[in-house]
Order: C-alpha cells, then sequence, then structure tokens
C-alpha cells in the first residue's frame, strides 16, 4: 500500500477502507433494519451494546491526549472538543432503552457480547500501546457509519415498531452530530503529515470495520 500524502489523507483513507467498509454495511441486521424488519428486543439489543462501547469513547479520547508529543499540542485541542462533545452519550442510549420498554438499569448491569469487548479492547491497545493517532481511524468508522445509517434506519426502526420520538435520542442526534463531525476529521486528517501517522489511522480503521461488523453480527443471536 502507497503512503498517504497530507493533501488527499482522508479521501485515501476512505479508498483503503473500502473492502472492510463493505464487510460491515452487509451485515444481515443492518439490511433489515433499513428495511424497517426489526423487533424491540432487536433494537434494545442494539442499543446494548452501544451502550457498551460509547461509554468508553470519552475515556479513550482522553487516552490518546495523554499519549501525544508537544508536535501535537494542535491535536489536543480538537480532542477537548470531541470529549465536550461525546460526554454523556452514553445516558442517551439508556434513556432510549427504558423509552423502548427495555430495562435501563439492567443494561448498565449487564456485560457486553465478545464481539463489543474486542471492539473496544482494540481501541484500548490502539490509545496506549501503538501510534496513538492510530485511534482516529475509529472515529472515521463509527462516525462515517452513523452519518450513512442512523437518521434512515431510526426512521424506519420508529415507523415499523411505533416507538416515541424519545426512544431515538441517539440515533438521530449522532446522526446529525457526526454529519459535522465526519468534515471536522477530515481536516485533522489531513493536517497529520508523518505517513506513519496516516498509515496508524488505516490501520485501525479497516480492523474496526470488522470489529464493528461483528458487534452488528452478534446481535443476530438476539433476532435467532
Amino acid at each position: 500500500m502507497s503512503m498517504l500524502s497530507p493533501v488527499d489523507a482522508y479521501g485515501r483513507l476512505a479508498d483503503s477502507t473500502q473492502n472492510s467498509r463493505g464487510y460491515l454495511l452487509s451485515a444481515p441486521v443492518i439490511r433489515r433494519a433499513l428495511a424497517g424488519d426489526v423487533t424491540r428486543d432487536l433494537y434494545v439489543a442494539f442499543l446494548t451494546q452501544a451502550y457498551h462501547h460509547v461509554k468508553h469513547t470519552v475515556p479513550l479520547l482522553m487516552a490518546v491526549g495523554s499519549r501525544l508529543d508537544d508536535s501535537k499540542d494542535w491535536l489536543r485541542s480538537e480532542l477537548v472538543h470531541y470529549v465536550e462533545e461525546e460526554h454523556g452519550h452514553e445516558q442517551w442510549i439508556l434513556n432510549d432503552i427504558a423509552a423502548a420498554g427495555g430495562d435501563a438499569e439492567r443494561v448498565r448491569r449487564s456485560k457486553p457480547h465478545v464481539e463489543t469487548d474486542a471492539m473496544v479492547a482494540y481501541a484500548y491497545d490502539v490509545a496506549m500501546r501503538r501510534n496513538t493517532v492510530g485511534f482516529f481511524g475509529m472515529v472515521f468508522v463509527l462516525e462515517g457509519t452513523s452519518v450513512a445509517l442512523a437518521l434512515d434506519a431510526a426512521s424506519r426502526i420508529q415507523s415499523a415498531l411505533e416507538l416515541p420520538d424519545r426512544a431515538f435520542s441517539y440515533l438521530r442526534s449522532h446522526g446529525k452530530l457526526d454529519q459535522e463531525h465526519t468534515q471536522h476529521l477530515a481536516g485533522i486528517v489531513n493536517r497529520l503529515d508523518a505517513p506513519s501517522d496516516h498509515m496508524a489511522i488505516v490501520d485501525c480503521a479497516n480492523a474496526m470495520f470488522w470489529l464493528y461488523g461483528n458487534v452488528f453480527r452478534s446481535l443476530e443471536r438476539v433476532a435467532v
């Protein structure tokens, strides 16, 4: 794989992860959601796994910031912005679960699926042991998936299940927020000038598309 230049790094990131993105988007549960073929249990199961990875977003961002050297001090400011935007989103999910008829307290006490655990563990490994800037590969995956799917899926799921608007604060708010975040992320990726940073982001993104795809596939156990 060729090195990425700073000018087109974000576009090359998308190109370099296209096959892995296809694995995520081909998850049967995603196709069902976009077709409105979902149950209340399946929607709550999705929110449950979302809770188990979203609650780690702020700690991960802080871990990344703690490992940046002084040459990337500008990036700390960007991370502060992300922390402010992302803080408390796991509570949105618990509120949605309750509004959808689920047991939010039970979800809070539950353990994640092993697939979700693996995705979170990989993110911490990138943040704490590898090139910490690679973590933006996970940001690329989660925000890009949200923009591509969240708003459309929310409307179709709500129509199928006849749930109130308050059961969709996570999907709808994240979908709109992440539309802004994708442009912000592009600016960050294109500002990085070290080829090793670009490749670390690509490597993390490719891994995350597969790991997140497995999180969605783990929901099929609920569907069955």
